[in-house]
């Protein structure tokens, strides 16, 4: 067994949420639970009693209590969970009305701009008072296009007490990416910034807006936040109101929380849309809250003295998992612009300046940090910061050593996965356990998580597909016109029927940790052997003359063939030498069957808009397949690098 990389103090174990809620379930349910392990056997065995430990241990708020925790669960599309309950969504998230600062929100140019709990629930009631009087009632849907700012989230809450749905994403998606996604769901309102920054760059978002409108007509009303400048023009947008004009003027107001069934829609969020039109996915609002918290305060052992930080934009899950904070009374610090503005070193020094104790960012930028040559330790002082989530893809071995060796040795480095389609994760941290290279710490508590052979059968320490064995509350409630459940079902249950299907390629290991492989549908199959692409971009991407990569599998003589892209960086110039180098890189560290047919030099790689490689259209386009959402892409432009290239045709 490998030698862990950190192991939690006596005291830091003893202090812990997981502690104390093991103890919690040891004393409600007659147990003698000495560790996670038997905790989480017991969580997929006994579902009920671990939903509703979870549900008085993390304090949901409801006013009107459940009759069953969960109806009709083996069958996971039909299960309904703590039926009968009514409760609300924001209601839980402010809980909270006191001095302690809510939110702290800095972007690339303004000082931070903070508020109080009483501030937060104060200008929610305002804009809540002015949603109702706009017509605003249960059901309908109010849109974000907004950056990662305070104003998005009293707009998220300000909805979600009424019984609205919120639905947002970021401010650099193009038009038909807006329109893919808002158009499908008709909202009443549309909420947005005047612009934005990135990179040191002024962007406006009022012209996109004007086209907006024109094809959204269920748009009744735009409210808009300055905050690229000040007083900005709203002429070409017939009946829009600035943000502060548009709150209702009393101070004082109580919110009047619609009081809705558990699994009452909260969120409409949007797959990726590499490969057609993005599906809607609503999650419910009693399914996220307690999901979330099960996270947040056990996996994460986030408490009322933190200050979490997460590196996302609204058109990312983590975002709707970060603001989730709030229900615990925590300190939520808002970022929004280039995480590398002025310079590499930027988000770590806001998590010394902050005082940040939970921060989550993604496996590429830690990455890219170490690429850089930024060795945090030796710069800032980050003594408060007690754990570092990372997601958006696998974290590299290479990736877990750098945090310890250059950012700081006592801490807990929890690699986390799930997705937008479960707005949670299925494998994530303890912060009781030790951390081991290359392995996210744990499945999920309550997440019955397999990983599949070929012939559907469970499987260990060895690869497999991820799959999930039995219902959970976060599952979604259903996607967004989506007759009879088709594409609920195609999505998730059309490989194992009555199983969970989530696409990544995953092995459960010894230590009860993790390994992510990488998607599953871009898995390659050179001579009919499963290789995850995470498993190339490990090796390629630790040598400092690779800037980024793409692995892709080329239908080939009968086969699939490894073809691998490579972004050079600075100064480095493509020869024989070099695909020597990568290839034996290559070849030495995993088998001769992950070794490359061709490796081509390419100027950029495609990512969607929340970091993620873009493999599958990649492949789409060397097979001259058509690719049909190029607006879910940051940068869309990379994708006709990929057109006619010789080298594949031999």
């Amino acid at each position: 067994m490998n030698k862990p990389l950190w192991t939690p103090s006596d005291e830091r174990v003893r202090n812990a949420n997981m502690t104390g809620f093991i103890n919690f379930v040891n004393d409600r349910n007659g147990k003698d639970f000495n560790g996670y392990a038997q905790l989480y056997d017991w969580s997929i065995t006994n579902t009920s009693d671990f939903w509703a430990a979870v549900w008085d241990f993390c304090g949901v708020k409801a006013s009107h209590p459940w009759d069953e925790v969960v109806v009709n669960r083996e069958n996971m599309q039909s299960s309904r969970w703590f039926t009968g309950a009514k409760l609300n969504f924001a209601e839980n998230l402010l809980r909270y009305r006191d001095e302690r600062t809510a939110l702290i929100f800095k972007g690339e140019v303004n000082e931070p701009v903070r508020l109080t709990y009483a501030q937060l629930y104060d200008q929610v009631a305002r804009l809540a008072r002015s949603l109702r009087n706009q017509g605003v009632t249960v059901g309908d849907r109010v849109a974000g296009f907004m950056p990662n700012m305070s104003e998005t989230i009293i707009a998220m809450l300000a909805t979600t007490s009424i019984g609205a749905i919120w639905s947002s994403c970021s401010p650099d998606f193009g038009i038909k990416g807006v329109l893919d996604r808002f158009g499908q769901i008709q909202p009443r309102v549309l909420i947005t910034a005047n612009g934005y920054f990135y990179n040191g760059k002024t962007f406006n978002c009022l012209d996109r807006v004007q086209s907006i409108l024109n094809e959204i007509p269920s748009i009744e009303k735009v409210v808009v936040v300055p905050y690229t400048e000040d007083a900005p023009d709203l002429s070409g947008l017939p009946g829009a109101v600035l943000f502060n004009d548009f709150l209702a003027p009393e101070n004082g107001l109580e919110i009047e929380f619609e009081q809705l069934p558990f699994d009452h829609p909260l969120y409409i969020m949007y797959s990726s849309g590499t490969t057609g039109v993005p599906k809607c996915i609503v999650h419910g609002a009693g399914g996220t809250l307690i999901q979330h918290l099960k996270e947040l305060v056990l996996h994460t052992d986030l408490k009322r003295d933190d200050t979490i930080f997460y590196f996302t934009t609204c058109g990312w899950m983590m975002w709707n998992w970060l603001v989730s904070s709030l229900a615990v009374g925590a300190t939520v610090l808002l970022y929004d612009g280039s995480p590398f503005y002025p310079g590499p070193e930027t988000m770590f020094k806001l998590v010394q300046d902050e005082k940040v104790t939970v921060f989550g960012t993604s496996a590429k930028y830690l990455a890219a940090v170490e690429k850089e040559g930024v060795k945090p330790r030796e710069i800032l002082d980050l003594s408060p910061l007690k754990a570092i989530l990372s997601t958006g893809s696998p974290l590299s071995v290479e990736s877990f050593e750098f945090v310890y060796r250059d950012v700081k040795d006592d801490l807990c480095l929890s690699s986390i996965s799930g997705g937008t389609d479960i707005v949670s994760c299925f494998a994530l941290g303890n912060p009781i356990a030790p951390v081991y290279a290359g392995e996210l710490q744990c499945r999920g508590l309550g997440m019955n998580v397999q990983a599949f052979n070929n012939q559907g059968q469970p499987v260990f320490n060895r690869k497999g597909e991820l799959v999930c064995l039995s219902a959970f509350p976060s599952m979604p409630i259903y996607f967004w016109q989506d007759e009879d459940d088709k594409k609920y079902t195609k999505a998730y249950f059309s490989v194992y029927p009555n199983v969970w299907h989530h696409g990544d390629f995953i092995e459960i290991t010894d230590n009860g940790g993790v390994i992510i492989y990488g998607r599953s549908d871009a898995t390659l199959n050179p001579g009919g052997v499963r290789i995850g692409t995470a498993e190339i971009y490990r090796q390629v991407e630790s040598l400092e003359e690779i800037k980024d990569s793409l692995v892709i599998g080329q239908n080939w003589d009968n086969d699939v063939r490894v073809i691998l892209f490579i972004k050079l960086a600075e100064g480095v110039e493509y020869n024989d030498g070099l695909v020597k180098k990568i290839k034996k890189t290559i070849r030495e560290n995993t088998t001769p069957r992950h070794v490359p047919a061709k490796v081509i030099p390419v100027t950029d790689i495609p990512y969607t808009i929340s970091g993620k490689k873009v493999e599958m259209a990649v492949r789409s386009i060397i097979h001259n397949e058509p690719v049909e959402n190029r607006d879910a892409l940051a940068n869309p432009g990379a994708l006709d690098l990929y057109r006619n290239i010789e080298e594949l045709q031999s």
